[in-house]
């Protein structure tokens, strides 16, 4: 793979997922009268004799071209429309296809959801574009021009039928929201579950999201993922892929929810010893019969997300000076001054790269180039910790290198 690659998202799954709708012409048929329509999120039209349910609306751009694909395979009016959870790749096309007739259904928590990420929306804007800006592309065809909200809240629970169907929504918390629901499918034995599992099924979930999010706990994870493997579904439509046989179902969510009850435990078990956070990220691994792809979530990153999850934010590791607003950089003018000047420190850095220790590079060049911002010396040395960084991590890891590569571009 070219250095310009390694810098993209080529080759990344979750990426190739959401571009996976690109080109498609038509919607999939998944049998038992499913269509999918695949985008930034999928959207799945359910048909019946008396009129179709919708689970999930997609993006706004995934909306105008899913109701033409739709369209060619039912000529039906949408009766429902579900959202799995509150994120603009489930709700950002809901104007596209409500109208006076039809319901639209999410959990009673999703008004809440949908009024802090107003609230954040530059925050959660800001985070989203470094990360997935290259692989969504632009922001007005991922949200909507006005906001609908859902005509019917449900609890933990709530059935119906429609057109000799019968549907079964259930909370799912652990899910990426709080509102997070599936569609449940009892005479087909399928479940439509949205991101509940992330974008790719057997993953580590990814507790706490860089671009900013509420963190995820990961008790709730795997009681969630414990209401699914209950259903024995013979099928799983997720956001972005189908999972197909009831055995094959049945092993993987075992296996996913006694991986992220290890990690759990062995988190808790740490913390209780007085082992340091940092520590806990380094050591705790799952034993290869519970390994998980780690393309979207990682082992380390939730032993963090558990540990704040419980603890809180303060890290008694970290000294007295948690407590206040004066940060590490303040005193790097006097640490490079004791150095002899930030060209020493960037030295040594230098070495850290050529030992293969990027990430000790990388303490040290925070605090030369807070000394000394423009020095081209400094920058020059980061950007080859952090190209050593992607190449020592491999680049699989969706969040991290796209980090990087952000990471990279700023030294542009």
């Amino acid at each position: 793979m070219s250095k310009e690659d390694k810098l993209s998202s080529k080759g990344l799954r979750v990426a190739d997922f959401v571009q996976s709708g690109e080109g498609q012409e038509a919607a999939i048929d998944r049998g038992h009268g499913i269509f999918e329509s695949r985008g930034v999120g999928n959207s799945y039209l359910v048909t019946t004799a008396e009129g179709d349910v919708l689970v999930n609306a997609g993006t706004l751009g995934d909306a105008r071209i899913g109701r033409d694909r739709f369209a060619k395979v039912s000529s039906a009016p949408i009766r429902k429309i579900v959202l799995t959870q509150s994120h603009a790749n489930q709700y950002g096309g809901l104007e596209v296809y409500k109208t006076p007739d039809n319901e639209v259904i999410a959990h009673h928590i999703y008004p809440e959801d949908r009024r802090y990420s107003k609230a954040l929306d530059a925050h959660y804007r800001r985070g989203s574009r470094r990360i997935f800006g290259q692989i969504t592309g632009r922001s007005d065809a991922i949200v909507p021009t006005q906001e609908v909200m859902p005509d019917f809240l449900i609890d933990a629970h709530h059935a119906f039928a429609l057109g000799g169907r019968r549907f079964e929504l259930i909370w799912t918390p652990g899910g990426e929201t709080r509102s997070a629901l599936i569609v449940w499918l009892p005479d087909d034995k399928v479940a439509i579950v949205g991101n509940l599992f992330g974008p790719l099924f057997g993953n580590h979930p990814n507790l706490n999201t860089m671009r900013g999010d509420k963190p995820r706990s990961a008790e709730a994870f795997i009681a969630s993922i414990s209401i699914v493997r209950a259903l024995e579904p013979q099928m799983i439509l997720t956001g972005h892929e189908a999972i197909i046989g009831g055995d094959h179902i049945r092993t993987e969510t075992t296996r996913i929810i006694d991986a992220v009850q290890w990690v759990l435990d062995r988190t808790m078990e740490g913390m209780n010893a007085g082992i340091d956070l940092r520590t806990l990220m380094r050591e705790i691994r799952t034993p290869p019969e519970l390994t998980l792809t780690e393309e979207y979530g990682k082992v380390a990153w939730n032993v963090r997300a558990i540990w704040h999850e419980y603890s809180g934010w303060f890290d008694p590791a970290r000294s007295t000076t948690e407590l206040y607003a004066v940060p590490p950089a303040s005193v790097a003018p006097a640490l490079a001054e004791l150095a002899g000047g930030a060209d020493r420190i960037v030295a040594r850095a230098r070495d850290f790269v050529e030992e293969g220790r990027p990430l000790e590079a990388l303490h040290l060049l925070d605090i030369a180039l807070e000394a000394e911002p423009d020095s081209a010396d400094g920058r020059e040395a980061k950007r080859a910790a952090l190209e050593r960084l992607l190449e020592q991590s491999g680049g699989s890891n969706l969040w991290e290198r796209m980090w990087i590569a952000a990471a990279l571009r700023d030294l542009d």
